[in-house]
């Protein structure tokens, strides 16, 4: 039995203009930088094996510090990296409704299969994110490990793992706050989710 707990980067600078970042690399902010060491803290004394993140900046950031609170060496995996979202990359919804506003329509009504131009596909990007955690779980048999990683990566991994349609991921999973915790077990091949969205002072 394996226990994943996933979690998103800390607060960049283009989330209060909630651009799609996507693989684009953005910088953290203040906020983003003191989400990351709340986060750090709580590593110290979660029991943790194990620290994986993507090869993005905010997320191997988030992460550098829990492996550095924890003594634990940071792991890397470019398949937890975040979708691509091809021509909207850096966009609002705005500029994406000026810019494309059929595709953007059409995205909106099923995200999977008429997913925004130019960007990966999601069940593409499911695939190589859960085949990235069962393989930290073969890695790391009866342990914890964090995982930092990115809010839609992690939306489709929660429907694939449940059997959820990946074209529900943004009704049934809205959105992930910045640096909360979202606790998966894995036995016997089988997922189950134990706790979603958390915050870390259980107080927002």
């Amino acid at each position: 039995m394996t226990r994943l707990v996933l979690v998103r980067h800390g607060e960049t600078v283009w989330h209060h203009e909630n651009r799609y970042a996507g693989t684009s690399d953005v910088a953290l902010t203040d906020r983003g930088w003191d989400q990351a060491r709340q986060l750090a803290e709580w590593s110290r004394t979660a029991g943790l094996d194990a620290i994986w993140a993507s090869t993005l900046s905010r997320a191997r950031l988030t992460a550098s510090l829990c492996a550095e609170a924890g003594g634990k060496e940071l792991q890397i995996d470019a398949r937890l990296r975040e979708l691509d979202f091809g021509d909207a990359e850096g966009l609002t919804s705005a500029e994406m409704a000026e810019q494309f506003p059929e595709a953007l329509h059409a995205f909106r009504a099923d995200p999977v299969d008429r997913h925004l131009p130019g960007g990966e596909h999601p069940a593409e990007a499911a695939d190589r994110f859960t085949g990235c955690l069962a393989d930290i779980a073969k890695q790391h048999p009866d342990g914890r490990v964090l995982i930092v990683a990115h809010t839609t990566a992690i939306r489709l991994a929660l429907c694939q793992i449940l059997g959820i349609p990946l074209r529900e991921y943004r009704r049934l999973f809205p959105f992930v706050r910045n640096c909360s915790l979202t606790e998966v077990e894995l036995r016997d091949g089988q997922f189950s989710v134990l706790e979603f969205n958390a915050p870390l002072d259980r107080t927002s």
